[in-house]
């Protein structure tokens, strides 16, 4: 008889759940835990960088740093001296499809987290001397991670403009500096009036409170800053690739060549259960030294220098919409060959496809991707921002509750489809010619 394969025992969770909408449209999500006096705040708001019109490329991100420069009570830095000054920490985040603000304080300093965040809800201060300010803050922020760095932008930058052809999904989510220079204060009030309406933002809170105490707070703070709606979403819609797409750039600071590929994955919302199976191969792939790229590429054939795979472009898989990539990336050696990578990459798949998993590969990886997914919820923060983008992109920020189990209900059958699907003719490609000294 065959050998009977493991099973992984995922441990559940059971965070509370509380839901609430206010009159003017701002979605609320409260998880109380009363094990430890912290509090996390989180405020997610639908728009990021594939919202951005063209011509104003990096204006998500710009406009995340303008939320910061004060407020219509506050002045300049007083978020930073408030948050601060209660032991606290903060800070925002623009994504592909959302941008997030959020603070982690002490349990008795919930009301003021919450006046902060409702207070630049209802406007920030935006005058010609921050947002000129602010721009150059991002260009400096430019330099430092992409322009003055190794491989700065490989590949989130590098490679959604080789894999999409339209605007939204292909653009420099960073910015030109054109483009940021020539920003106005008028753009950023319509960007603002636009995007930063309580209809399309989601409130989370988790930690130490009452909920008939928080729910009050909320609607003291929050429940008369203006109803605006959700504008409409645009729709960032391409077909998958029919052939081949290639790509490749020289890197004046990059010391050894490199290279990543992506495939089209299924809608990770509208087809969620032909999405995981995807999650999980990019593990099988690439987590640990038993993974299959790790053990063929870097520690057998020594092809490359490291190897990791991951969902969408920032890796996070349960935090992006369609359409996204299955994406994969490698350092090579000097004298490295990107052809031989690839070929590698190609075979390891067709192996998956045509001789499935060993017998501890699929429950191994996906004990693995559990721990990481219950220590990602752990902290009250990061399981207030979690169940914050889950609500703003699913509606059901009790998800994460469910996604270790639903991970390690992951077929072998499931993870040999989603193999066969990594071909040449869906790929596209992005190699770093280096031009470093090692």
């Amino acid at each position: 008889m065959p050998a009977r394969r493991a099973v992984p025992r995922i441990p559940a969770t059971k965070y509370p759940v509380e839901q609430l909408t206010l009159a003017n449209g701002l979605r609320v999500v409260l998880t109380p835990d009363r094990s430890a006096p912290v509090i996390g705040v989180a405020v997610v708001y639908d728009v990021g960088i594939r919202s951005e019109p063209q011509g104003r490329t990096g204006f998500a991100h710009l406009f995340e740093h303008l939320m910061f420069q004060g407020s219509e009570s506050l002045e300049k830095l007083a978020h930073f001296r408030y948050v601060q000054g209660s032991g606290g920490t903060f800070n925002g985040s623009t994504h592909f499809d959302y941008t997030d603000y959020f603070e982690a304080l002490p349990g008795n300093a919930l009301e003021r987290a919450l006046f902060l965040e409702a207070d630049r809800m209802r406007g920030p201060r935006l005058t010609e001397e921050n947002l000129r300010n602010q721009v150059d803050v991002v260009k400096e922020e430019i330099r430092v991670n992409v322009l003055n760095r190794p491989y700065g932008g490989f590949p989130w930058l590098k490679l959604p403009p080789v894999m999409f052809g339209t605007f939204p999904n292909a653009h420099d989510g960073y910015g030109s500096f054109a483009d940021l220079e020539s920003a106005t204060v008028a753009d950023a009030e319509e960007f603002f009036g636009r995007y930063y309406a309580c209809g399309n933002a989601v409130l989370a809170v988790g930690g130490d409170f009452d909920v008939a105490e928080a729910v009050k707070l909320v609607e003291e703070h929050f429940g008369d800053v203006p109803a605006r709606p959700a504008p409409p979403r645009p729709d960032f819609a391409e077909p998958d690739l029919t052939s081949e797409r290639r790509g490749s750039y020289a890197d004046p600071l990059a010391p050894l060549p490199a290279v990543a590929a992506a495939w089209r994955v299924p809608d990770p919302i509208g087809d969620f259960a032909g999405y995981l199976p995807y999650v999980v191969l990019a593990e099988v792939l690439t987590d640990g030294d038993a993974s299959r790229l790790v053990e063929r590429l870097v520690l057998r054939d020594r092809s490359v220098t490291s190897v990791g795979g991951y969902l969408g472009f920032m890796g996070e898989p349960f935090a992006v919409r369609d359409p996204t990539a299955l994406v994969l990336q490698a350092h090579l050696p000097p004298g490295g060959d990107v052809e031989k990578v690839l070929a590698a990459i190609d075979e390891e798949c067709r192996r998956i496809a045509s001789d499935g998993l060993a017998r501890e590969e699929l429950a191994r990886t996906q004990a693995r991707m559990a721990t990481h997914l219950l220590r990602d919820t752990d902290a009250v923060l990061g399981r207030a921002l979690q169940m914050a983008v889950l609500q703003q992109q699913r509606g059901a920020p009790d998800l994460v509750n469910d996604l270790p189990r639903l991970v390690g209900e992951v077929t072998e059958k499931q993870v040999v489809e989603a193999a066969a699907t990594l071909v040449p003719s869906r790929r596209a490609c992005v190699d770093v010619e280096a031009g470093g000294t090692g």
